[in-house]
């Protein structure tokens, strides 16, 4: 019987050290206690239960239980030691068992459906515009529950998150202007331009933010002016009698009125802000952030190949490489705010969200236009360092064991996460890594982003990655999520991002829609509602809604190549944003260009592989079944917190 009451001893033993072991690794049930957040378990210690004997890489496969302060090394793991390891037990087992359940809620899409979409798309698009055209044109926005419109706050002249924006210039119908095109509504449209030609001016004592005047008006205008006399007529024949380049003379105003930014500046960063009568206010500060500073590019590019006067292009041109000599020299990594008088960093983040994100994009997409090689060795150079040191989690998307791929915040001098929130802005990522053709890493991370919109029925303003809650609770009706879902759309023609997208409009419909518009959430989780329906809501949200769903749109049945400026605006892929009349008076060094030099833009024919090509690593099924493997899909759900 001793025997017996040893073998019993035992038993118990083993039981308690097991109990023991679940609690301490916090495999519990999900509780909170009283604490503001939540004490799930944390996958990565399962990971740790299941290693063995091998030792765990501190970088490269878990960034879910990392804090603030510690040190990273590159993962050195590869994608065939991943499947060697595939049949290992791994925390991922636990979520084996409903691959199922998403493979068939998302693997089609009936056309009917998606016909039922596109009209509702419309629906949405035209119930906010009406509402604006009715309420509050010629303001700048409508306010959607008042019922009224909104412009600059004149009383509050520091109220920046209002004045930054809003110009008194009508800035909704024109930042709206190629949407109509894109809906195909070209009696509406020639209407909206014949208002803004007889109704807009920019001689206004309005101080407005340089970048946010140059995407939302300066690239409208631009758009729409192109659009307009555009010979290969994408949408038919959009042009009407008696238009003489109104729009293009406007944009012309505009960026002289903008110039004086880059005035008086020891680097040529400009400032943020300018007067549209009087040019920097005196009381103007000397600190701007990279994307505010660097993202004019596009616009000023197209702008001076289109009046043949090089000196937009060019002061736009000097502030990008003003701030690309200013990177790390260790990491390679840009900090998010600096001052233009010393070229001292002031803000020394690192990330792909707020401050940065347009920088990185604008980069890949001057190249696309204009040819310059620069600007594509820039984009390569930038994306390796946010490769090296912003991505955390396994190296590839859809196999393997550790956390799903992250980018997350970093110290631009060590590289080190500098906190734990990602933000809503950096939804635009999967579309620019769409584009640079490394699909595999925007599935990832674009299945990172819907999870937490399904979670919350919107995407808060900032993300706690680690507290698996908000930081920042309000969504403004941002289409970076909308944009990326689009384009990932386009690469795959897989179902599952037409149903991403329905999600995100039933979610506006619901969530978002009051009496005379569509209004900011101000709190995602309560509902509760601001009474703000900012223009880019029509100018991205509800165009990337309606070509999401419209197969057969002109923009993609058109033999003519397009691409989307940061604010969503329209542009054609031409050989004329190759040609430039001062080919002399340009160098990357030092403005001159050496005599004989010829144009180093290659032809518009030789730019459809930008990228490093890895749309060949996709494996087919991925093309017929989920872009992400439903056991990944699943993980990433219980990540944010979904169950």
């Amino acid at each position: 019987m001793q025997w017996r009451s040893v073998v019993v001893g035992l038993v118990v033993l083993r039981v308690s050290l097991s109990c023991v072991l679940w609690l301490a690794f916090g495999l519990g049930p999900n509780v909170s206690s009283g604490f503001n957040f939540p004490l799930s378990f944390s996958l990565h210690k399962l990971d740790l239960l299941f290693s063995e004997t091998k030792e765990t890489d501190p970088r490269g496969n878990s960034w879910s239980g990392r804090i603030h302060g510690q040190k990273y090394e590159e993962t050195t793991t590869t994608c065939s030691e991943f499947a060697e390891e595939s049949d290992k037990r791994s925390y991922l087992n636990f979520f084996d068992g409903h691959k199922d359940e998403y493979a068939r809620r998302y693997s089609s899409f009936p056309d009917a459906l998606k016909a039922k979409m596109k009209d509702m798309a419309k629906e949405m698009f035209y119930f906010g515009y009406d509402n604006y055209m009715r309420h509050a044109f010629p303001a700048d926005e409508l306010n959607p529950i008042e019922c009224n419109g909104r412009g600059p706050d004149v009383l509050n002249p520091s109220n920046i998150n209002i004045n930054d924006v809003l110009g008194n210039y009508s800035l909704t119908l024109i930042d709206t202007l190629d949407t109509l095109l894109v809906l195909g509504n070209v009696t509406e449209f020639q209407r909206a331009v014949k208002l803004v030609i007889d109704n807009v001016s920019f001689d206004k004592d309005s101080t407005v933010q340089v970048f946010e005047a140059n995407i939302r008006i300066l690239g409208g205008l631009i758009s729409t002016h192109i659009l307009l006399t555009d010979t290969k007529h994408p949408f038919g024949n959009v042009g009407f009698e008696g238009y003489d380049n109104e729009l293009l003379h406007l944009a012309h105003d505009l960026a002289v009125r903008l110039l004086p930014a880059f005035e008086n500046t020891s680097t040529g960063i400009p400032y943020p802000r300018v007067n549209l009568k009087t040019g920097v206010p005196p009381d103007s500060i000397n600190e701007t952030c990279t994307a505010g500073a660097g993202s004019l590019l596009v616009e000023f590019g197209i702008l001076s190949r289109l009046i043949g006067d090089s000196t937009f292009e060019w002061v736009a041109r000097r502030a990008v490489k003003a701030l690309w000599s200013l990177r790390n020299n260790e990491t390679g990594l840009l900090g998010n705010v600096v001052n233009i008088q010393t070229g001292q960093w002031v803000g020394k983040q690192s990330g792909l969200g707020a401050g940065m994100d347009s920088f990185y994009e604008y980069l890949l997409k001057s190249y696309i236009l204009f040819g310059e090689k620069e600007d594509h060795k820039m984009f390569q150079t930038a994306y390796e360092s946010i490769q090296n040191h912003m991505r955390r989690g396994r190296e590839s998307c859809n196999a393997g064991q550790g956390d799903p791929p992250l980018y997350v915040n970093v110290n631009m001098c060590s590289g080190e996460i500098i906190n734990t929130w990602i933000d809503s802005l950096q939804a635009f990522f999967p579309g620019l890594q769409v584009l640079y053709g490394d699909v595999d890493n925007a599935i990832c991370l674009h299945a990172f982003y819907y999870a937490i919109w399904k979670r919350f029925g919107a995407l808060p303003e900032r993300y706690n990655w680690q507290l698996q809650a908000p930081d920042v609770l309000f969504y403004p009706l941002r289409p970076e999520l909308v944009e990326s879902t689009y384009l990932l759309y386009q690469a795959t023609k897989n179902p599952f991002y037409l149903h991403v997208g329905m999600d995100i409009l039933q979610s506006l419909e619901k969530n978002a829609k009051v009496r005379c518009g569509y209004a900011t959430l101000h709190h995602v989780v309560e509902k509760s509602k601001e009474d703000r329906m900012e223009s880019f809501f029509l100018s991205e949200t509800c165009k990337y809604l309606y070509l999401l769903f419209d197969e057969d749109n002109p923009l993609h049945r058109s033999d003519n190549k397009y691409i989307f400026t940061t604010e969503g605006h329209v542009v054609p892929i031409d050989k004329r944003f190759r040609e430039k009349e001062w080919n002399k008076l340009f160098s990357y060094e030092n403005g001159v260009l050496p005599e004989g030099t010829q144009s180093r833009s290659p032809p518009a024919s030789n730019i459809s592989n930008v990228g490093p090509c890895q749309c060949n690593r996709i494996p087919e099924e991925q093309r017929y079944a989920l872009p992400l493997k439903s056991i990944y899909m699943k993980q990433i759900d219980h990540m944010v917190g979904l169950f």
